[in-house]
């Protein structure tokens, strides 16, 4: 009952600090926090701190964070403290790769039911983002390590730290994970990555992804290639819906067409609006829904629904 009256009572502390942060009042107290024994309360304080960019608690926060890697699980149950701050310090802009580097490859093993469970990924995550935000010269050997780790969650992490970077170097470790294959998630991560790095060379392989016997993958790809508004797109896209007979997909497919923003893919749209099946014309109307705040376009929308006649009102009903 004292531990969790304590810790009650810190998190107390870090919520009347939000009201002015960086007051020196407040500065102390959160210096003080970041030495409590209650990881919880250390991440509380650091996300604070992230937020305020209390650049004089920089010092502490890299203190508390090494203190939590001396016993990872006795005093930093579900590794909460040291992402937090390793949060902090990335938002901050802060250049700590010695920190960084400790987090990018600590893994932490906690009991769970019938075995162990990495809680670490997501502080893998954080540090390599912060590792290229300070452009750290071997970031890249990093980030291969990371996109070779055994949890997905930190994977998908390490595609989305490739594509913040923004470099081409990183194209071959993406296309290699793509490759090999992964769970669809990471995999919609590294096609974002290669369309936002490369898009020409990255389309045809992205593409080949639509048919992919895995549906939800499927779908990752056609967002990917939807997100990339490139013209070159449309023809993979639509080729894709002509061909697929599964309901879901050809939703989807209608949705990344929409998603592309270009005038040719959006008259295929209302063409399908005004002359496609019943079912296709509502798939259509749902994907170009995302223009309805843009009133000159869902105008052509609206118009060419009502050639259909009275099934128009039935259809447009559902997005009105």
């Amino acid at each position: 009952m004292a531990k969790s009256r304590k810790l009650e009572e810190l998190i107390e502390q870090v919520n009347r600090c939000r009201e002015s942060p960086t007051a020196e009042v407040s500065v102390e107290a959160l210096r003080q926090i970041l030495k409590s024994k209650h990881s919880v309360a250390i991440a509380s304080a650091a996300k604070l701190i992230g937020e305020s960019a209390i650049s004089a608690l920089v010092p502490d926060l890299v203190a508390a964070f090494d203190r939590l890697m001396e016993k990872p699980i006795e005093r930093d149950i579900g590794c909460t403290g040291k992402f937090k701050i390793a949060e902090a310090l990335y938002k901050m802009g802060r250049s700590e790769a010695t920190l960084f580097l400790q987090g990018i490859r600590h893994r932490q093993m906690e009991p769970v039911w019938g075995g162990q469970e990495d809680t670490a990924p997501s502080l893998r995550g954080v540090c390599a983002l912060g590792l290229v935000r300070m452009n750290y010269p071997d970031v890249l050997s990093e980030l291969a390590d990371l996109l070779a780790d055994p949890i997905p969650l930190a994977r998908a992490a390490a595609a989305r730290a490739i594509a913040y970077s923004g470099s081409h170097q990183g194209v071959p470790l993406l296309r290699l994970r793509v490759k090999l294959g992964d769970e669809p998630q990471v995999l919609s991560d590294c096609f974002t990555a290669l369309m936002n790095i490369a898009l020409e060379p990255s389309l045809p392989l992205v593409a080949s992804f639509l048919d992919d016997a895995n549906p939800q993958t499927c779908e990752m790809a056609a967002l990917a290639l939807g997100e990339s508004r490139s013209l070159a797109a449309f023809e993979q896209l639509k080729h894709w819906w002509l061909q697929t007979a599964n309901r879901e997909l050809r939703k989807t497919g209608l949705l990344a067409i929409a998603m592309l923003r270009q005038d040719e893919p959006l008259k295929f749209l209302l063409s399908l609006v005004a002359e496609g099946k019943s079912a296709d014309a509502r798939d259509a109307i749902a994907a170009l829904s995302l223009y309805q705040t843009e009133t000159a376009l869902w105008q052509q929308v609206i118009q060419a629904a009502e050639t259909r006649g009275a099934a128009a009102a039935l259809i447009l009903g559902e997005f009105q």
